[in-house]
């Protein structure tokens, strides 16, 4: 691991490891404080995943990325780790990974990330990261930039991070681009829900979801599932929601309170992406054809 470039503010022994904690980790212009407690709270509750889960999981996310981004060379950085599951995924890939995430859920990667040596764990935000710059050979920020204000200029510093002629990879909530007026309108009906659930109090908040989960989430998922099983693969995949056909019930809550829980979230088209990419001096740029959309790995000019 290198050297921090600042000093961290205080280190908090975990269960396994030091958590460098670092001064005014909220304070930043960008950064919503609403948000990093929501996932704080959102992580506090599901804070466990089956293996069998995140490998499912992770096969959908991971489908662009090689040995040439992930090795035993690579130094890695997790931006907005959240439950450390992510990092987790790529640790036996890489040399090392630093984990970084400005919510209270840093505490639960420790848990998670237990077995795992060859990680370290940091509070601290996009703005600053601890780091110099040219750090890191691949920076990944999975699901985390759509709820920061100003997700442009937070992909900046992440990439400011990536040396030269190294990889930054990304996942960001798609603008419903390729979708139909039928689903943009199901969407559009599904955010107001959101806009109000968000604003709850904590406890009630994951109730609704929960109840979410059951209500909106399975009749789709149990539809595809059944579409599949009589041979109607094409129409099932059609249906809203369809990547969740072949999740557990437990991956459901959580993305349930991942959608509906937070109060800031913002949708880029595949253009917006791309534009996004290339200015923060990203090139070759690959995005994933497949589900979740869209999610895009750059080589740093």
């Amino acid at each position: 691991m290198v050297n921090y470039q600042s000093t961290p503010g205080k280190v908090i022994r975990g269960e396994d490891r030091d958590i460098y904690v670092f001064d005014g980790v909220q304070a930043g212009d960008n950064i919503d404080t609403e948000v990093v407690k929501s996932f704080g709270e959102k992580w506090s509750k599901f804070s466990e995943f089956k293996a069998s889960d995140l490998e499912r999981t992770a096969a959908m996310y991971f489908d662009i990325l090689t040995e040439q981004h992930l090795n035993g060379n690579t130094y890695a950085m997790d931006m907005g780790c959240g439950t450390g599951r992510w990092t987790k995924m790529i640790a036996d890939r890489v040399r090392f990974v630093e984990a970084v995430d400005p919510s209270e859920a840093i505490f639960v990667a420790d848990k998670l990330l237990k077995d795992k040596k060859n990680i370290r764990l940091t509070q601290a935000s996009s703005e600053p990261l601890p780091f110099a710059d040219e750090t890191f050979d691949f920076v990944m920020s999975i699901g985390v930039l759509h709820h920061i204000p100003d997700t442009a200029k937070a992909m900046q510093d992440c990439v400011r991070k990536v040396k030269k002629g190294d990889y930054f990879y990304t996942y960001l909530y798609y603008g419903l681009d390729n979708r139909g007026w039928v689903f943009r309108f199901l969407f559009g009906c599904s955010d107001l829900v959101r806009k109000i659930v968000s604003r709850l109090p904590s406890r009630l908040k994951k109730f609704v979801c929960d109840l979410l989960a059951v209500v909106l989430y399975m009749p789709f998922v149990l539809t595809g599932r059944l579409l599949k099983r009589i041979g109607l693969r094409k129409l099932a995949d059609k249906l809203p929601l369809n990547i969740y056909q072949d999740q557990s019930f437990y991956i459901i809550r959580n993305d349930a309170l991942d959608r509906f829980g937070t109060p800031l979230e913002q949708r880029f088209s595949r253009k917006q992406v791309l534009a996004m990419m290339e200015a923060s001096g990203l090139e070759n740029i690959v995005f994933s054809e497949q589900a979740p959309y869209w999610h895009a790995v750059g080589r740093k000019k």
